[in-house]
């Protein structure tokens, strides 16, 4: 007797929040802490290493009665430059959108140089996207490079 095999996804569905899909599955951790989901009060589900016909591997993260600031859907795109952005209101998807990764960023990293201003006086980094896709920022003030490798944010 041959054994079939069954797919099913036992994840609760969200009333009303957000689903961050497509996250290369080696940054959903980093997702949920540079969003400070690991303190966040309400549902939080996440999945890694799920499969993808279009990148092999991903992440999700499920967040219930949470919807994303401009500025923290900037921190998503550092670390996962084609997540989906999934709105979900009374149990509908109300708005889907890809992050985009702007060309400036500005207060939510910081300068990995020990010596920038910015680590010395209270400024905040500002950085130029120089490489979105390998996410690479030039820093504005010192001119260093910062990279995923030593990207740690504010």
């Amino acid at each position: 007797m041959e054994s079939k095999k069954i797919k099913e996804l036992k994840v609760s569905a969200i009333e009303n929040g957000t689903v961050i899909d497509h996250i290369p599955s080696s940054a959903v951790f980093q997702v949920i802490r540079i969003l400070k989901l690991e303190a966040f009060e309400n549902m939080v589900l996440f999945a890694t290493n799920l499969e993808s016909k279009k990148y092999g591997k991903k992440g999700i993260v499920k967040v219930s009665n949470k919807f994303f600031k401009p500025e923290e859907l900037n921190k998503i795109s550092l670390v996962a430059p084609h997540a989906s952005i999934i709105e979900i209101r009374d149990f509908q998807v109300q708005q889907k959108t890809i992050v985009e990764t702007p060309d400036r960023i500005k207060g939510i990293v910081k300068c990995f140089n020990p010596n920038c201003i910015t680590n010395i006086e209270h400024i905040p980094a500002i950085f130029a996207v120089v490489d979105k896709e390998d996410t690479r920022l030039k820093c504005h003030y010192c001119e260093k490079i910062t990279t995923c490798e030593t990207m740690e944010f504010r």
